[in-house]
């Protein structure tokens, strides 16, 4: 498939900059494929298409704090995005404004009121802005970030040179089941939950699976190459646990409805399931969902309108089919739909 396929114009007010007032009044699209029919309805409608015997599989990974400042000798601001911990207290990172910077510089990272935390020595660059660091602070990387970091909002989210209400987006940006620590981008889809609509749902006889995948910074990283097969697809580390297994194998033989929350929960259940089965596993996948892909245990999807040329609107595409997706991608814009992480949402079935 060209990835020119992936592609829609898309009116820059269209992207939201904050989130709904309310997580579960947010729109929703509802896309029935075996009617083809497109349908304006609010997020909270949701349980009108649920019924006691369903399943619905949330990713319950938590979003670090993982944005943060960082300031050179010279005085110049850097601004940093924690990747991963390595051994020995190394850290991956993104930097921006760093092309002076030569590996064992000292740089020194910036609390979140902007005052020096601690130094930490550049390491080495790794190319494309990656680099290593190895701060001089106690405590694992989750502790310092939760002192210096603020959420790692995509770059379509404008917040200007640090941010004057970091705790709005610390909340929001987080799913309310988060739990288990290790994304550096949230799985959007989920953010439109509130604690009672889980609890609503629950009562109505609908079972919860919680799997993990710890969404990374390739999620935003639009397909380059021209044609999908060439991108090289980037790894995610996964987990799906005994419990969750056996919910959703007692789902698919029971006749219900599987109902993936977001492309990540996809992606986790695909990795794993085979034949209408899933087993408990954890390890890390590259699969990569297009148009073709036969699903072998999702029967319904809730998400976010994704940007054009993306891995994840090739993964819509695949389950809602390429020309319904972008007759559904119109009519959201036509509608004024808001697009993207804190924006609104459509549910396939």
């Amino acid at each position: 498939m060209r990835t020119d396929d992936l592609h829609y114009e898309l009116p820059a007010e269209l992207i939201a900059q904050t989130p709904a007032q309310r997580r579960k009044l947010s729109r929703m699209l509802v896309m029935d494929r075996a009617a083809n029919t497109l349908t304006d309805r609010v997020f909270s409608d949701l349980t009108e298409f649920l019924k006691a015997g369903d399943c619905l599989v949330l990713n319950n990974t938590k979003v670090l704090p993982a944005r943060f400042y960082a300031q050179k000798t010279t005085g110049g601001r850097l601004e940093g995005l924690f990747l991963l911990a390595e051994d020995a207290g190394r850290w991956q990172v993104l930097l921006k404004n760093a092309r002076k910077i030569n590996s064992g510089d000292t740089i020194v990272l910036l609390s979140r009121d902007g005052e020096p935390f601690c130094r930490a020595q550049a390491v080495k660059s790794e190319g494309l802005g990656q680099w290593m660091l190895m701060p001089e602070a106690e405590g694992d990387p989750q502790e310092v970030l939760e002192r210096i970091g603020f959420a790692p909002l995509p770059p379509y989210i404008k917040r200007g040179d640090g941010d004057a209400h970091p705790e709005e987006d610390l909340d929001r940006y987080q799913t309310v089941y988060a739990e288990q620590a290790g994304a550096v981008a949230a799985p959007t889809a989920g953010l439109h939950f509130d604690t009672a609509m889980l609890e609503r749902i629950q009562q109505m006889g609908v079972k919860i699976a919680y799997v993990t995948l710890h969404v990374g910074i390739g999620t935003f990283r639009p397909v380059q190459t021209e044609t999908l097969d060439e991108h090289p697809m980037h790894e995610e580390r996964y987990e799906i646990g005994e419990q969750a297994a056996a919910i959703l194998n007692e789902t698919a033989q029971s006749g219900g409805q599987v109902v993936a929350v977001g492309t990540t929960s996809v992606r986790t259940l695909e990795s794993v399931a085979k034949n209408r089965t899933i087993h408990a596993a954890r390890g890390k996948t590259r699969l990569f969902i297009q148009p073709g892909y036969e699903f072998q245990m999702v029967d319904a999807m809730i998400t976010n309108f994704h940007l054009p040329k993306s891995t994840l609107l090739a993964l819509v595409g695949a389950f809602a089919g390429m020309e319904h997706t972008m007759q559904a991608y119109r009519h959201a814009i036509e509608q004024r739909y808001r697009f993207y992480s804190y924006g609104d949402a459509m549910l396939i079935l």
